[in-house]
């Protein structure tokens, strides 16, 4: 099925854009219109992304679920946010670590067939930049950073007024950052940024100080049951000296993180999203005092650090930023 802008189906149907928002558990197909820069999000399915079968097969459902959706509107254009490594260019989902089997699949090429339309793709940290950038916290700046903070540390890089995306679509990976000689494993290296500040980290930095407390006769609020960064973050609400600790460890660290960020790139805002959003309160006290500390003055003079503002719906708002990045 293939939609083509005409006028007979304009006057049936309204203008609008589609978003495809692939994760590794569950993916959203996601249409919207956009007036005067505010995205109005018209219609929203979910669906579970079923790695028993082939990527074209995936795929294909996520069309017939688009199909359903577009109904006789006008779609100008299509964008999707999926996790990396991939190569937005020419549009191929390389090998990302939790899409297993999604190997060099080339989904621009079959959308845009399947459309007659222009698809875009970029990996989720650069479209939740995008669209924190044109619809949430960085509305009306031209240097921003975006860092995901959630599972994992990535970032998305809004530079002189442009997506930044470096010469083969690595640009951003943060969570690699070493700031300590040892620390949580996350991405590969001991003490990098994500090991630190990410949900996996923190829930691995809140395993080590449990056993510490354990062993002087403390039990934290948080060890029976699963250990996350959710149920840290809710011991640590409740006065768990433990769990404050966790944060407090985790807020130091990306002061550190930031002040390089702030440094080398010189940004008005660095947006972060998910767990700082969520728990700014136990982290930014002691993330601001290292940056405080580490900075230039003259470049942390002029840079805000805020919570993402598009909140759960960041990942619709990602997929739709996409569709219009090439506008």
């Amino acid at each position: 099925m293939v939609y083509y802008y005409s006028a007979k189906i304009f006057e049936k149907g309204k203008e609008m854009l589609l978003g495809f928002d692939i994760g590794g558990t569950k993916c959203a197909v996601i249409t919207a219109e956009v007036k005067n820069e505010t995205i109005n999000i018209i219609n929203k399915e979910k669906l579970p992304t079923d790695l028993s079968v082939s990527p074209e097969t995936m795929i294909g459902r996520l069309m017939k679920t688009a199909d359903k959706l577009i109904e006789n509107n006008v779609v100008t254009s299509v964008g999707i946010s999926c996790g990396g490594p991939l190569d937005s260019k020419r549009g191929i989902i390389i090998s990302p670590p939790n899409l297993i089997g999604w190997e060099n699949v080339a989904i621009v090429d079959m959308m845009e067939k399947h459309f007659g339309i222009p698809v875009y793709l970029q990996n989720d940290a650069n479209a939740c930049a995008l669209a924190e950038w044109k619809f949430g916290a960085g509305r009306g700046c031209r240097n921003m950073v975006f860092l995901t903070f959630g599972t994992g540390l990535g970032a998305g890089l809004i530079l002189d007024g442009k997506l930044y995306c470096g010469t083969n679509d690595n640009a951003g990976e943060t969570g690699h950052i070493r700031l300590e000689n040892d620390g949580p494993d996350c991405y590969g290296k001991p003490g990098s940024f994500e090991g630190f500040c990410s949900g996996a980290g923190i829930a691995k930095l809140g395993e080590t100080f449990a056993e510490r407390a354990i062993e002087s006769g403390v039990k934290p609020l948080y060890f029976d049951g699963e250990i996350n960064a959710k149920t840290i973050a809710d011991a640590a609400e409740k006065g768990d000296k433990t769990a404050i600790d966790v944060y407090k460890h985790c807020g130091y660290e990306l002061g550190k993180g930031l002040s390089i960020i702030i440094d080398l790139l010189n940004p008005e805002k660095i947006v972060i999203g998910s767990i700082f959003a969520r728990s700014k309160n136990l982290i930014w006290e002691y993330a601001k005092e290292v940056i405080e500390k580490e900075t230039l003055f003259v470049s942390r003079s002029v840079c805000e650090v805020l919570p993402a503002a598009l909140g759960e719906k960041i990942g619709d708002y990602a997929a739709i930023g996409v569709a219009l990045s090439e506008e």
